[in-house]
């Protein structure tokens, strides 16, 4: 039998008012359908004539939860050969608990932390398994499931808590952990809010003590991935701020692709970062010896980046047309929503342009003059919203 279009319609419409499926968001694979008074035998004679489901030989989105539980079932069972392939047992971690069980997670995370690319199996499997669980809720077919589901959670967890942001308070419960004792917590993390606000301060860190511990210690890709994790997110908010700092980055990456490579083992991963650290807490210091702020010191480094070759004399000349450039932008030109308008961003190049024509040196010909305007108003743009507001606040606050 062959419906018209907007019958067809109206019958799966008709259908889809009375019964209700949970919405599929982020890590849901499925939504739980609800047959209140056999609805569902409606929907699937829908889609039976519409598209060729149960009734017409073809595919329907509609599963039963039995072939959920058995795909979990395969996915707990993908983690546990992967686990085995590196010596991890997920059988005596379930009958062990306490110390000896938090030792188990700890050496299986320094395992899997060993390899870049064990890490990111890891992970998708993790996450496949996370999400079926979620999946079956609440039917009572995931309670055989709950305790090899917590212990791939928990080395999920784990994993993760060595690569991302935390706060204060979990630092100091995790006192045993290398960079805890190593760090001033009270300076470790800087600002509020929300973890992707904080910021690591590098230049807390007792790097001489730092490297002396390492050396004693037994879990050492753990606390490389630790310290790792920290120089990238210092990096993140160093390159945001000045982008002249990119080869920071570049230098960074290359580090991690030697180690992933095989070509450096992990102590001389370790003292690698930790010379880049100690370049980044100099970096981060240079405004100071520059006489700059750190706003003045971005649009100063893109006027003298690459290297000018310049004399002290138009050192100091372009340091003044970066103090004056930006406090006339910002007192004047930076209103709300200056971006929005197009007489507003003229006016907010012009002034740049004016600045730079009469503020730097000679050895600026009209080439390399053309492109310091459009970088530094390229970096204005990407900094100030107006009204006093720009990514700066975080950093200062």
């Amino acid at each position: 039998m062959t419906l018209p279009i907007q019958e067809l319609q109206n019958r799966l419409w008709a259908t889809a008012d009375q019964l209700r499926a949970n919405r599929v968001f982020r890590d849901k694979v499925n939504g739980l359908i609800v047959d209140y008074v056999g609805i569902f035998r409606d929907l699937e004679r829908a889609l039976a004539i519409y598209g060729g489901g149960p009734d017409g030989g073809g595919t329907t989105p509609v599963l039963d939860k039995e072939r959920l539980v058995e795909a979990l079932r395969m996915a707990i069972q993908d983690v546990e050969e992967f686990l085995s392939q590196l010596n991890i047992n997920l059988d005596t971690m379930q009958k062990t608990q306490g110390f000896e069980l938090v030792k188990l997670l700890d050496d299986a995370v320094e395992v899997i932390l060993g390899d870049e690319d064990a890490k990111k199996r890891y992970m998708t499997l993790s996450s496949d398994v996370n999400r079926l669980f979620k999946a079956i809720l609440p039917d009572q077919r995931a309670n055989e499931f709950i305790g090899r589901r917590s212990l791939i959670r928990e080395i999920e967890r784990k994993l993760k808590s060595k690569s991302e942001p935390v706060d204060v308070s979990e630092f100091m419960n995790d006192v045993e952990t290398l960079l805890d004792r190593s760090i001033a917590t009270e300076g470790y993390l800087i600002g509020g809010g929300d973890s992707n606000d904080r910021i690591v301060d590098l230049s807390k860190i007792d790097f001489d003590d730092l490297s002396t511990r390492f050396k004693k210690e037994n879990r050492k890709n753990t606390e490389v991935e630790r310290l790792r994790a920290a120089i990238d997110r210092v990096l993140d908010m160093e390159v945001e701020a000045n982008r002249t700092r990119i080869d920071f980055k570049e230098k960074f990456e290359e580090l991690i692709a030697e180690y992933n490579s095989g070509s450096k083992n992990v102590s001389e991963q370790f003292d690698d970062l930790v010379a880049l650290a100690g370049e980044l807490n100099e970096e981060e210091q240079r405004h100071i010896r520059e006489g700059l702020t750190e706003e003045e010191l971005a649009i100063f480094d893109i006027l003298t980046r690459p290297d000018m070759n310049l004399t002290e004399d138009e050192i100091e000349s372009v340091r003044k047309v970066a103090r004056d450039l930006l406090n006339t932008l910002k007192a004047e030109k930076l209103v709300l929503d200056w971006k929005k308008r197009q007489n507003t961003r003229a006016d907010v190049f012009v002034t740049i342009e004016k600045a730079l024509d009469t503020g730097l040196p000679s050895k600026f010909d009209k080439g390399v003059y053309t492109i310091k305007c459009q970088s530094v108003f390229d970096h204005v743009y990407d900094s100030y919203l107006g009204e006093g507001r720009s990514l700066y606040e975080v950093a200062n606050g």
